[in-house]
């Protein structure tokens, strides 16, 4: 049998609501459910937060009790699952405002205090799973814009240590016919009862 996971879906679309993002996180909270993991659930744009670092990292800037929450969940799950479209070959803003505002020293990472630059990633024997959708077919995006999930794959996630981190591209979205549609919401849904 396989090990249940706590998996934490993260819908990083400002729009819970009638949009392909929203729609593939509840498919994937489905098919894990289905499989027996826990999961809990948060919209990025039901948060209530400054999503701007108004000294930068110079002062403290207090977080708010979502962002608090969003921690906390993090911290819980042992897969992190990210769901967003790629506006302007990037997570929306308000996304990378909750990262700019939350992924800080001593919750995700901690530098090295001996001068030598490194860090200890604090997320280690995390997954993840990035779901991102975008208006160009995948490898045309690649070709045209180079890899623009590193930021999340690699520069925040793999940062912190979450290992493996597999990466969904779905596209073209736009004009996308009812059977393709569906044909993705089953894929993400698979990869829910897989916690992937």
């Amino acid at each position: 049998m396989k090990e249940k996971k706590k998996i934490f879906v993260l819908l990083g679309h400002p729009d819970a609501v009638d949009t392909l993002s929203a729609t593939l996180a509840d498919a994937y909270g489905k098919g894990a459910l289905e499989s027996g993991h826990e999961v809990r659930r948060m919209n990025v744009g039901d948060l209530k937060f400054d999503p701007i670092l108004h000294k930068g990292y110079k002062e403290i800037q207090a977080l708010e009790p979502d962002l608090i929450s969003v921690q906390d969940n993090f911290k819980w799950a042992d897969h992190i699952v990210i769901l967003y479209p790629n506006w302007w070959c990037s997570m929306p803003a308000l996304l990378k405002g909750m990262f700019d505002r939350m992924f800080l020293p001593g919750f995700a990472f901690r530098f090295k205090k001996d001068g030598s630059g490194g860090w200890e990633k604090l997320f280690i024997g995390k997954t993840g799973r990035v779901v991102v959708c975008l208006n160009h077919h995948p490898l045309k995006a690649r070709w045209m814009f180079g890899d623009y999930t590193n930021e999340l794959q690699r520069g925040i996630l793999g940062f912190a240590g979450v290992h493996p981190v597999g990466v969904t591209k779905i596209g073209p979205v736009q004009n996308v016919t009812d059977a393709q549609r569906e044909k993705w919401i089953k894929e993400v849904e698979y990869l829910g009862k897989r916690a992937a």
